[in-house]
């Protein structure tokens, strides 16, 4: 198969953990070829979508990792599969290549994830569509009823709407300490929309990566344990990555969603659980490929690949 990956420039590639790098060398070890572009490589010309594409060859080494020639012109349909893999903020120019993949879509190009689902699916909203699996949650920008979500549950955490990586994560306790300036810098001053939710004292033993690959639950999660009094697990924030088999709820979870979100166009799914919660529905670009399989000799990568050729 011939397959583009939209991602962001190998250069800043760490293959030791990336899992898009597990990815292109699962498929590269099966004799298909691979290219990339980026979003800014997207061409609408009046009548095809076309990308800068390149030919990349993976060299099995790890420093000079990868030889990758000169962009081409090309129309997306001439791939097999474009697999979209570009990392966040999803901001604007995010949402305008989704329009673009969508339109090539439409032209006859395959597209994983699908561009719509993508869009529809915002990282932290999305879980409101499964309410029977998440802790108490408000989403609003209004002072007054954070103020009362606070004192009924006493411990919160406040997250924005568009954030990655756990950037822009409070937690508030019993004390309300820096409440209400915390509202008005993270709402600014009740013009921009967050959530909050009960805290879970769970993620203690770990914000838990459970991976969906065509509907079905990867055997084994991520346990990103927060370290140095941290309240966020995210590896980005300096969490701890420890695999582990999913336990019982989250393969309830994610037996219970992956058919669902499947069916929406979400082949590859990141689901965020911590305790008995799910806190995060993860589709843009979903990690933890690397981390999972050196600890488990579970071959995620080679999953993921299966489900592709299919």
């Amino acid at each position: 198969m011939k397959i583009a990956f939209a991602c962001d420039p190998l250069s800043g590639f760490k293959i030791y953990k990336d899992s898009t790098y597990a990815m292109m060398a699962e498929a590269a070890s099966r004799g298909h070829e691979l290219y990339v572009f980026g979003h800014g490589d997207l061409i609408f010309n009046g009548k095809d979508v076309l990308a800068n594409v390149s030919h990349v060859a993976l060299t099995g080494k790890t420093d000079a990792w990868h030889v990758q020639h000169a962009p081409v012109l090309q129309p997306l349909t001439e791939f097999d599969v474009v697999i979209e893999r570009t990392d966040p903020p999803f901001n604007m120019e995010y949402i305008y290549a989704t329009y673009l993949l969508e339109l090539a879509e439409l032209h006859g190009a395959r597209v994983l994830n699908r561009p719509e689902a993508i869009r529809s699916h915002n990282e932290k909203l999305a879980i409101t569509h499964f309410p029977q699996f998440i802790a108490p949650t408000l989403v609003t920008s209004d002072e007054a009823r954070i103020r009362a979500f606070h004192e009924q549950h006493k411990d919160i955490i406040l997250k924005p709407l568009d954030g990655m990586g756990g950037a822009g994560i409070f937690r508030v306790g019993n004390e309300g300490l820096n409440l209400g300036a915390i509202i008005e810098t993270m709402t600014h001053h009740g013009l921009r929309t967050i959530m909050v939710q009960r805290y879970i004292p769970e993620i203690a033993q770990g914000d838990r990566r459970v991976l969906l690959i065509n509907g079905e639950v990867v055997p084994y999660s991520l346990a990103r344990i927060p370290q140095a009094g941290e309240v966020r697990g995210n590896l980005a924030a300096g969490g701890l990555g420890v695999a582990m088999a999913v336990t019982p709820r989250e393969r309830e979870i994610g037996e219970a969603l992956g058919p669902i979100l499947q069916k929406r166009g979400l082949m590859l799914v990141g689901l965020d659980v911590i305790g008995h919660y799910l806190t995060e529905i993860n589709v843009t670009s979903p990690t933890c490929f690397q981390e999972i399989t050196q600890q488990t000799g579970f071959n995620v990568a080679k999953m993921f690949i299966d489900a592709i050729e299919k």
